[in-house]
């Protein structure tokens, strides 16, 4: 039996139409942003994707105590895949990139210890985001890790006009008794069950005051899991939380910018 062969051009279209159905690759455009806190020179990251066209969602995130690194960077574009503009504040300074972990340390304690110096820099780079002509300035979230999770929440506190808030492995160090009736919009804490360098008892002081003050929020705790899962997971356990983690910020990002 002889089988009818399909016209080249019809095999063409069918082929074409199947490519058009595939959703294209998103074209994540990355560049460094220069800007200024006072006199201190800041450079912060910046991630879209280039082919979305219009106003967009925001995402301020904040890095960890290791600064503008790589990791942060790659933080930055995972995020953007998602659809967002998303921002990476430089709260050291443009000069300061630490590799060692004592300088990490230094550098993070010395905002610990100076919360208005805190605020400025990080208000600095929301208000990069806020004013970048991609984003919608309704729909900005905060996103921070580590030491960036202490620094978002210490800005959340402020009342920054946010939908939400995304804490990972933070710490939750000297606020204000308070503070928390100022935070708009929710708050989702990823949080290792074991984690001694920010122990429980810090976040439960933080979601206290919040349910005090009818902020919405929701803790996710993982088991076996301690401090910085998501940059250096040591078990399965830890690996678990760092691929769950991503998974829960993306859902919640989803949610709360379709409000």
């Amino acid at each position: 039996m002889t089988v009818p062969r399909v016209p080249d051009t019809l095999f063409v279209a069918a082929i074409l139409l199947i490519l058009a159905s595939v959703p294209a690759p998103a074209a994540i455009k990355t560049q460094w942003i220069d800007y200024k806190q006072g006199d201190q020179a800041l450079q912060g990251y910046l991630a879209y994707d280039d082919a979305r066209r219009g106003k967009r969602p925001g995402v301020l995130l904040v890095h960890r105590r290791d600064g503008m690194s790589a990791m942060t960077q790659n933080d930055v574009e995972r995020i953007a895949r998602l659809g967002y503009v998303v921002f990476a504040p430089d709260i050291y300074g443009k000069e300061f990139r630490p590799t060692e972990v004592k300088e990490m340390i230094a550098l993070s304690r010395k905002f610990q210890d100076d919360r208005v110096l805190m605020r400025a820099r990080i208000a600095a780079g929301f208000d990069i985001l806020r004013n970048n002509p991609r984003v919608d300035a309704a729909k900005i979230a905060l996103l921070g890790y580590c030491f960036g999770g202490n620094v978002a929440v210490e800005f959340a506190e402020q009342g920054p006009s946010i939908v939400g808030s995304v804490i990972i492995h933070g710490s939750f160090r000297n606020f204000v008794p308070g503070a928390a009736k100022n935070i708009h919009g929710s708050m989702l804490i990823l949080h290792g069950a074991d984690d001694t360098e920010a122990p429980l008892s810090d976040v439960f002081r933080l979601t206290s005051e919040m349910t005090a003050n009818k902020i919405g929020w929701e803790l996710r705790l993982y088991s076996g899991t301690t401090h910085n899962f998501t940059a250096e997971p040591q078990n399965d356990e830890e690996r678990h939380a760092n691929t769950e983690s991503q998974a829960a910020t993306a859902s919640y990002l989803k949610e709360v910018f379709a409000r």
